[in-house]
């Protein structure tokens, strides 16, 4: 089973690809309809966490597992197991993903100006779009998914999908009830994911399948 990546359809990537630029489009824009969306559901849960103070104090420790030290921990831990079993291709991906992540969205909150929502339950000094740690639990759960799906038979597949899935809903639900991010900055962060790392994939299993042919 060395060397083994679940390859995904190209109409993935460019279709989240896609969408995220739309939606980057949107919040550049201010589009009226899409803001007032995000003030309601924020402005919404904020009354709710004021009624729950004990689950927003553990929802605030919860949602670091998405942070950016513990997504990059894990990469590079993932990383030298893959290549210590000798899985290059398996700790390519990892590694890759592991880089381009932080970098882009790095890049998304240096280039669009986008305040997070005012007076939230944790104090983020940064622009808001995409959610950092939307992008990176969700790109954790779809290398989980990519590395895994060719070694389960179809039960552990759906076992597999369904504790991503979980994950990257979770995260992107604490960033907003903790008021971090609005609404779109997560669905931002999830179209990331769904864009990079699909790509690094086909990228990673296109160059070994170069070389098989080699």
């Amino acid at each position: 089973m060395a060397g083994m990546i679940a390859r995904p359809p190209l109409v993935v990537p460019l279709v989240a690809l896609a969408a995220f630029l739309a939606l980057m489009a949107v919040v550049v824009g201010d589009w009226g309809l899409i803001e007032r969306l995000d003030v309601t559901l924020s402005e919404d849960l904020r009354e709710y966490g004021a009624a729950h103070p004990g689950l927003v104090d553990t929802i605030r420790v919860a949602t670091d597992v998405g942070a950016t030290i513990p997504f990059v921990a894990a990469g590079v831990i993932a990383t030298a197991g893959l290549l210590l079993r000798r899985h290059r291709r398996e700790a390519y991906l990892c590694a890759w993903v592991t880089a381009l992540v932080p970098v882009l969205w790095g890049l998304m909150h240096w280039a669009v100006h986008r305040p997070r929502p005012p007076d939230g339950f944790v104090f983020v000094d940064s622009n808001g779009f995409p959610s950092g740690h939307t992008s990176h639990a969700a790109s954790a759960a779809l290398v989980a998914v990519l590395l895994l799906w060719p070694r389960l038979a179809r039960r552990g597949r759906a076992l597999v999908v369904a504790a991503g899935v979980a994950l990257a809903l979770f995260v992107g639900a604490t960033r907003v009830l903790l008021l971090a991010h609005w609404p779109t900055d997560v669905l931002g962060g999830w179209l990331l994911a769904l864009t990079v790392v699909p790509l690094t994939a086909r990228v990673v299993t296109s160059r070994r399948a170069n070389q098989a042919r080699e």
